[in-house]
């Protein structure tokens, strides 16, 4: 079997035009006339002997072989944009003083450090942990570059970066009959956002709660819920091995998204802090 080898001009057509609805915009936005793009659309179909839309005078849409090529197209092209600008940009240095959330990303953040320290060796990396209401002021003196935390720690500009579920958890293996008045909590210390939307949950639905553990890090609580010590609220992304989802017949208050923001310094230029937060946005369209 002869192999079939797509373009990246022509699935660059192909994610333009699935995006703008239009062969004459995606032309315009591409640099191509809306012939050039026709033709690149009709090879591309004829390469895979698939066809990619539905066309009439009247509509237009992705055929279902259109948007499954779409998801990989979309996949390619971030990896072929990322290889080319690692490439040929001028090779990123500088150092990074760079907070972190402990809750943010637990169980990937470490390979995700690790591959960017790889793809920017001359990029000093200084990585700190901890909490919102302790990274901010090290932000504020001058002591970090760039602040990922949670938007609730932060009252000035910031970016979200991404948002999560959060969600009440268990231990996998926990008796949930045993849930009777009071609730044993298993928490932050205060002012944690997670602790006070679990207390005030419970309080709105006339639940009696009382705090059995209090952790100094997110692992101290992912260990504590793992043991069957309490319930927790963290986020979606923080459930591990040996956590569940609370069952819904315990019916606990809803829980809000929870926000992930970016902070900096916008009067200061840091290229190193450009290139990561380019890096982590890209890494985490890529997990979505």
């Amino acid at each position: 079997m002869i192999p079939i080898d797509l373009d990246i001009d022509m699935l660059r057509c192909f994610v333009e035009v699935a995006r703008t609805d239009s062969f004459t915009q995606a032309g315009k936005n591409i640099g191509l006339t809306q012939s050039g793009v026709s033709v690149k659309i009709r090879r591309l179909e004829e390469r895979l002997s698939r066809q990619m839309f539905n066309r009439t005078s009247k509509s237009f849409s992705l055929t279902v072989e259109g948007e499954v090529l779409l998801d990989y197209a979309g996949r390619i092209l971030s990896v072929h944009d990322e290889a080319v600008s690692r490439l040929t940009k001028p090779e990123a240095c500088g150092k990074l003083r760079l907070g972190l959330i402990d809750y943010f990303l637990p169980e990937i953040l470490p390979g995700l450090l690790s591959k960017f320290r790889k793809q920017y060796p001359n990029i000093s990396l200084e990585v700190h942990t901890g909490y919102g209401i302790t990274l901010i002021p090290q932000f504020e003196k001058g002591d970090l570059d760039l602040v990922v935390t949670g938007k609730d720690s932060y009252e000035g500009n910031c970016r979200v970066l991404t948002q999560e579920p959060l969600v009440w958890v268990v231990g996998k293996d926990r008796d949930v009959s045993l849930f009777d008045d009071p609730m044993n909590l298993v928490v932050l210390p205060s002012p944690c956002m997670f602790r006070k939307l679990a207390t005030d949950g419970l309080e709105k639905v006339n639940r009696k709660w009382e705090i059995l553990f209090t952790g100094n890090s997110i692992g101290n609580i992912q260990a504590a819920v793992q043991a069957g010590m309490g319930l927790s609220v963290l986020p979606q992304g923080a459930l591990k091995e040996g956590m569940k989802k609370a069952p819904a017949y315990l019916e606990l208050p809803e829980l809000p998204m929870y926000s992930i923001v970016l902070i900096k310094d916008e009067q200061k230029n840091n290229d190193a802090r450009e290139v990561f937060i380019s890096y982590l946005e890209a890494e985490l369209s890529n997990l979505a």
